[in-house]
């Protein structure tokens, strides 16, 4: 009794960590995937990590407030791996964003239909091609890694301290914003020279209106720079895990 008492205590605490890992992370927490998919994903998976990592506590032995301690701890460490790999993943979409203010995009608002909220088109298309390639290339993985990792690092019923947590949270934002101007730079660099041309053009033919002119160069030229930019959105999926790896608070 008291053997299958630990096991339900262990489940509890494993489930209580994935279950924060799966509501804060990319992939896992859409609104797209229905809530009982969502559900019996985190349920299976507490199952499985369960049956890896063993539970040195007893309800009998921990008390019901320090079990409840337990829980919280569980669950503050699942939502920071979260939100670690959420800030990672939106990379491509914040380097997307920044294109599109150069594009003068930024007021187009479509419905994102994997979070439910508005968002740019063409954050959406450069959003969706990375969604596929890191699907492809089970880039899922490195996720339901992240959470094994975790429990090598510590254990159930321990965790990092709190300046920890906070400071690989802290540092994943910084990442993000920073490979964020990294991924668009190239294009940013097209849009400066652009620019310069439409500066000197307005010096040399004073009578051009180039604001009327410059629209449609600029979304020309942005759509022409983001088709070139595609095909290199497949090499972040090796950064995200290399980053990941970096940054998870173990």
């Amino acid at each position: 009794m008291e053997l299958l008492a630990g096991k339900m205590l262990g489940f509890v605490l494993v489930l209580t960590r994935v279950g924060a890992f799966f509501a804060s992370s990319p992939v896992f927490s859409w609104q797209a995937i229905p809530v009982k998919v969502k559900l019996s994903l985190a349920i299976l998976s507490a199952v499985f990590f369960s049956s890896l990592v063993s539970c040195p506590f007893s309800i009998e032995e921990t008390g019901a407030t320090a079990v409840g301690l337990m829980m919280a701890n569980e669950a503050v460490y699942g939502l920071c791996l979260g939100f670690v790999a959420t800030f990672l993943f939106s990379t491509v979409k914040l380097s997307a964003r920044i294109i599109e203010r150069q594009m003068g995009l930024s007021m187009a608002q479509i419905l994102d239909p994997l979070s439910g909220d508005s968002g740019q088109p063409i954050g959406m298309l450069v959003e969706m091609v990375f969604i596929l390639l890191f699907l492809s290339a089970n880039g899922h993985h490195i996720l339901l890694l992240t959470i094994s990792k975790s429990y090598e690092a510590f254990p159930i019923g321990t965790l990092p301290g709190i300046e920890k947590l906070s400071e690989g949270v802290i540092v994943a934002g910084a990442t993000m914003l920073l490979l964020g101007l990294k991924m668009s730079a190239p294009i940013l660099a097209a849009f400066l020279l652009l620019m310069v041309i439409l500066a000197i053009l307005a010096r040399v033919a004073p009578e051009t209106n180039i604001l009327f002119l410059s629209l449609p160069i600029r979304v020309g030229l942005g759509l022409l720079m983001v088709g070139i930019f595609l095909p290199f959105v497949n090499g972040f999926i090796k950064e995200f895990a290399h980053w990941m790896d970096k940054l998870i608070p173990v």
